[in-house]
């Protein structure tokens, strides 16, 4: 247990941080997931909209520092790929 006044405020701190951070991770999962379930069983146009939001997701968890911009850009790629296959694979 921490015991000076600055060691607690860190404690209370980090633990805000930490709960802030599974929450976007989170969010960026459920958008994530709901993006391959439209694209699965919804429309092409579906799949579009729920690709624009899992991309703001994942750009703005890359800019709070919860992933790297690296693996932002490999995660939103590989979702517009797959986009890009179902639409070429309907027509």
């Amino acid at each position: 247990m921490a015991h000076s006044l600055s060691a607690q405020k860190r404690v209370r701190q980090n633990a805000s941080a930490r709960a802030r951070t599974r929450w976007r991770l989170t969010t960026m999962r459920e958008a994530i997931k709901e993006f391959r379930d439209k694209l699965l069983h919804g429309s092409a146009d579906e799949a579009a909209t729920a690709l624009r939001k899992a991309t703001r997701i994942i750009d703005r968890s890359a800019s709070k520092g919860v992933i790297h911009k690296n693996q932002a850009a490999r995660r939103k790629s590989r979702l517009s790929a797959s986009l890009k296959a179902r639409k070429t694979a309907k027509a």
